[in-house]
């Protein structure tokens, strides 16, 4: 029997953001991220969309007894998809690995009534950046479609229910990515 595990590739990557077991880096062939909007959450998330000209980098765990309710839980805007043979990975045993994205049709480009949220991203920079380094966290970025919506600045008053607090080298470096792609950052309003 396969072990199952999951591939993530957004906060995932941040283990801080989580307790899932045996947490290893891996590459995902065939898919690239994207910023969307969907329906079934209030704010503008990643979502893995199919590319075949994309590999993104991400960690790979284990989901505990194989069950994946808490995940699906925790991931429940997403679907998960079977990706095991598209999975890099260096664990010495026969996997059976998911992905989670939001449905086909179910996303949009996110706009300023539904923004990416600066908290969210940090979580997910600071991830990449403690497993991948800065290299890593540039792949992040030059992988990862959407730098065009809004990004909303809530880091004085965070709204992702996960936010991790940042150094001030983290801060920077999120901040020099994001000007690098020519993201638009926004103020709270809130």
């Amino acid at each position: 029997m396969k072990d199952p595990y999951f591939f993530g590739y957004g906060s995932l990557v941040n283990t801080a953001t989580h307790d899932f077991p045996d947490p290893q880096p891996a590459r995902l062939r065939g898919w690239r991220r994207a910023w969307r909007h969907t329906d079934l959450r209030p704010v503008a998330f990643l979502t893995a969309i199919p590319d075949e000209a994309c590999e993104i980098d991400g960690l790979i765990a284990h989901v505990p007894r194989g069950d994946w309710d808490a995940l699906d839980a925790r991931e429940w805007a997403y679907d998960r998809v079977a990706v095991t043979h598209l999975v890099t990975h260096g664990v010495p045993r026969d996997l059976d690995i998911a992905v989670y994205a939001v449905p086909e049709g179910r996303h949009r480009v996110p706009d300023n009534a539904y923004p990416v949220l600066l908290s969210y991203l940090d979580v997910v920079v600071q991830g990449f950046a403690r497993v991948f380094g800065e290299d890593g966290v540039r792949r992040f970025f030059e992988t990862t479609d959407g730098w065009d919506a809004p990004i909303l600045n809530d880091r004085d008053a965070p709204r992702y229910p996960r936010h991790q607090q940042l150094t001030p080298g983290e801060s920077a470096l999120v901040d020099a990515e994001l000007a690098r792609v020519g993201a638009r950052v926004v103020d709270d309003q809130a």
